[in-house]
């Protein structure tokens, strides 16, 4: 089988490289790892080595180039259909695409004002105008999620999938600036944060030494 590389950034701050990495070791896909530090001299040198984007994530499978986390799913979802990418039920199906399409290209004010940082305790920080806003319709999602689909798990469609991928750096978010949600949201927010995968995550954004100023406060 051809190796699976996945090129990714600092642990403590990439949010879109998060995304296909807990998929990934959540579905138990074995690849290599190449972490190249943002915002420094070596990400600039390095980086158009592996991404025509200049981006992080970017997956290399033999001679495919996959950038764009979701693109990334997709296309692993594809390669590999024997794995629980995706909720069975054609409705449920959708609803999985549909949140995760609105995540990858939504909630811009709740990114801006509250960057991912994993080893932060920030609370209270980010509330800025238009935040609440994006957060009261994540939540939103996650109630109808859950009490529509979440039969037979603690996930979002009861088992994981690429939605909770999606949604797991904004769960990561809420944990460091101390967003207040209801117990529904709240033990899927502790459900995510015991995935096996997302405490290898975090314990290993807590030993990078990279800064970058613009995620702290």
């Amino acid at each position: 089988m051809t190796e699976l590389t996945l090129v990714i950034g600092n642990k403590n701050y990439s949010s879109w490289s998060l995304r296909p990495w807990l998929a990934m070791k959540q579905l138990g896909l074995q690849f290599k790892e190449i972490r190249i530090p943002l915002d420094t001299p070596e990400f600039s040198e390095k980086i158009y080595q592996y991404s025509p984007s200049g981006k992080v994530p970017v997956l290399l499978h033999g001679s495919q180039i996959v950038w764009e986390s979701l693109a990334i799913l997709e296309y692993l979802a594809e390669e590999f259909p024997d794995l629980h990418w995706y909720p069975e039920d054609k409705i449920a199906k959708t609803i999985a695409r549909c949140i995760s399409v609105e995540m990858h290209g939504s909630f811009q004010t709740l990114r801006n004002n509250m960057p991912m940082n994993c080893r932060a305790k920030l609370s209270g920080k980010g509330m800025a105008l238009g935040v609440q806003t994006d957060i009261d319709r994540i939540i939103k999602i996650w109630q109808e999620c859950r009490q529509n689909f979440g039969d037979g798990g603690d996930m979002l469609f009861g088992k994981f999938t690429i939605a909770d991928a999606m949604y797991a750096p904004v769960v990561m978010r809420f944990v460091t600036y101390g967003v207040q949600v209801d117990n529904v949201c709240q033990d899927y927010m502790e459900a995510i944060m015991a995935l096996p995968a997302m405490q290898e995550w975090v314990k290993a954004s807590e030993v990078e030494e990279e800064v970058i100023s613009a995620s702290e406060f």
